[in-house]
């Protein structure tokens, strides 16, 4: 389209059901066609059924028809007989099998080694984050351990508080119950005491009655003895009296008879009867006296017995009145020490029945009532000893348990993750191994099918070879080699170095065409594959190449050369350009008919 603005190439593809979809299942035409567009100024789009799309998205489309423009099997470009000739075996591994619909095959095993390294990249991860987590686990083992001790310390030490607190409960129990004993006993004592010093001070108010009584008796009795001491000495006087006026008497008469006086007989007589009478009654009043003495000795003398049993009656009730009287003072002294007694012991009460009204609170938080025969000094001494010991871990953090609990979920985790991926490892490299085993049964198979005809079109030019795959430590490492022999040499690698180009082109000639009942794409292209060739070579290779298009009408086949066609096939459609006086003629060969 010389001269014109804008030119268009164009695909059409069948795109009829077959096996119940379509080549191209978003389009509902049973032919596709597919266009790029080029413009004079060298800009170019292109269009899928008149829609414009991307260089991807034609790409894609291709591919989904086995095309690949830059597979060399399949599209062989200008010049590029001689870059096929110079590949890797790898490389060339690699366009056949695209070329034949294998790639699925190494995209399979590639993907299943790719998740294998994968797994491998993180199974060494996890290992690493096992043997850190293990060592990590390991110091907060020792902490949870550590821990643990400290927890069973609180729980312990809560314990020991709530024993302390009803160990203390108890002993004031027990100090109450016995201050309320001693209370009622000392009570009951100072009832008795009361009752005692009652008894004692009425035997002293009745003991001092009696000794009051005494005591008048007593000086009743004094006073009688008195009197007849008295009366006594008033008889001794009168005796005595008597007893000298007797005696004055008798002197008086002896002097009158010594004297003679002349007195009448009759004053004499008188005088005598006078004298006599006197006389007789002093001699009475004496003897009178003599008897009342004896009376009143009598008398005196049982006074006297009576005095020492009343002073003897009032000494001893004197002394049952002190007895009873210091009784009633060391009874008063009991009563008031008793009474203080009491007092401190209902102030002991008190305090006690505080210090358990203050415990109450605690007690109830402590929970049930705990027993417990040691005394408080005793759990405090072992609570402080606990104590002690709880001190050490202070810098145990409360949250060990759960970052231990939390690093022992996660290695467990870490376990469970590892093992998953051991075993999805042993079952990606079985399928690995199930996948390579495929991919190497299906290239062998290939280069078992294509050997043959290699070897065919290779003896019709009077060469040999064989195709032979290089396994290599990988798949990646994989790669075809194509060995050759001309003119009855020993077969060979085919490389840059050891062939001439045109044994070179028609070695790969013809493993290009051995491959053609295998390759998927639709349409197949070669351009200038024969510039390295001797005629005869080149007329062989054409004709195994009319041969192919003929036994493969389904496919279609653009084959471009500079040379002259010795061999023509009336199914082929020729085209020629030339260039005649620097212009381009474009022609087509028109088949006579027979």
């Amino acid at each position: 389209r010389r001269g014109k603005d804008i030119a268009r190439v164009s695909l059409i593809f069948d795109n009829r059901t077959k096996d119940g979809r379509r080549p191209i299942p978003y389009s509902k035409s049973d032919t596709f066609m597919l266009s790029r567009y080029l413009r004079k100024d060298g800009s170019y789009w292109y269009e899928a059924d008149y829609k414009e799309i991307d260089k991807t998205e034609v790409v894609r489309l291709l591919r989904d028809f086995g095309i690949n423009p830059d597979n060399l099997l399949i599209i062989m470009h200008q010049g590029m007989i001689e870059e096929f000739g110079a590949i890797s075996p790898q490389q060339r591994l690699l366009m056949v099998e695209e070329a034949v619909g294998f790639r699925d095959y190494r995209e399979k095993i590639l993907s299943s080694e790719s998740d294998l390294k994968g797994l491998v990249s993180e199974e060494g991860s996890l290992g690493q984050l096992m043997e850190n987590a293990n060592q990590t686990i390991e110091y907060w083992k020792q902490i949870y351990d550590r821990y643990l001790e400290k927890k069973n310390l609180v729980d312990h030490r809560r314990l020991l508080e709530s024993e302390l607190l009803w160990s203390q409960e108890a002993k004031l129990t027990k100090s109450l119950q016995s201050i309320q004993d001693k209370l009622s006993g000392k009570r009951r004592n100072l009832e008795d005491l009361k009752g005692q010093q009652q008894k004692a001070g009425d035997e002293s108010s009745a003991l001092h009655q009696k000794l009051q009584d005494k005591q008048v008796e007593l000086r009743k009795l004094y006073g009688a003895l008195v009197r007849a001491e008295r009366e006594r000495a008033k008889d001794e006087g009168a005796k005595a009296a008597m007893e000298a006026i007797r005696g004055d008497i008798e002197d008086l008469l002896k002097s009158v008879d010594d004297s003679q006086l002349s007195l009448d007989q009759k004053k004499m007589a008188h005088l005598r009867e006078l004298t006599g009478f006197s006389a007789g009654k002093v001699k009475r009043e004496a003897e009178e006296a003599e008897r009342r003495k004896g009376e009143l000795d009598r008398e005196i003398s049982s006074l006297q017995s009576e005095l020492g049993g009343v002073e003897d009656s009032i000494k001893k009730v004197m002394d049952d009145y002190i007895s009873q009287k210091v009784r009633f003072e060391v009874l008063a002294y009991r009563i008031k020490v008793t009474e203080s007694e009491i007092r401190e012991l209902e102030r002991s009460e008190r305090e006690v029945n505080e210090e358990l009204a203050q415990l109450k609170p605690q007690l109830e938080k402590a929970g049930e009532r705990m027993v417990t025969e040691r005394q408080p000094y005793e759990v405090s001494e072992e609570l402080k000893l606990v104590s002690a010991q709880l001190q050490k871990l202070q810098d145990v953090p409360e949250e060990a348990e759960r970052i231990y609990k939390d690093y022992t979920g996660n290695i467990e985790g870490l376990r469970t993750k590892l093992k998953e991926l051991q075993e999805n490892k042993k079952s990606i490299l079985k399928e690995l191994e199930e996948r390579k085993r495929v991919w190497k049964e299906a290239i062998q198979k290939l280069i078992d099918e294509t050997t043959p005809v290699y070897q065919r079109i290779l003896a019709s030019v009077g060469a040999t070879g064989m195709v032979r795959l290089d396994e290599g430590d990988s798949i990646e490492d994989a790669g075809l080699l194509l060995l050759v022999g001309f003119k009855g040499s020993d077969v060979s690698v085919l490389d840059p170095y050891t062939q001439s180009g045109g044994e070179r082109s028609v070695a790969l000639m013809a493993f290009i065409l051995s491959l053609q009942s295998r390759i998927i794409s639709p349409i197949r292209a070669l351009d200038e594959f024969d510039i390295h060739m001797d005629p005869k070579n080149r007329e062989a290779i054409f004709q195994m190449i009319l041969s192919q298009a003929r036994a493969r009408a389904q496919s279609q086949h653009l084959v471009i050369t500079p040379s002259i066609l010795t061999v023509i096939d009336r199914a082929a459609n020729v085209i020629t350009v030339q260039s005649n006086h620097g212009a381009t003629e474009v022609s087509q060969l028109v088949r006579k008919s027979r």
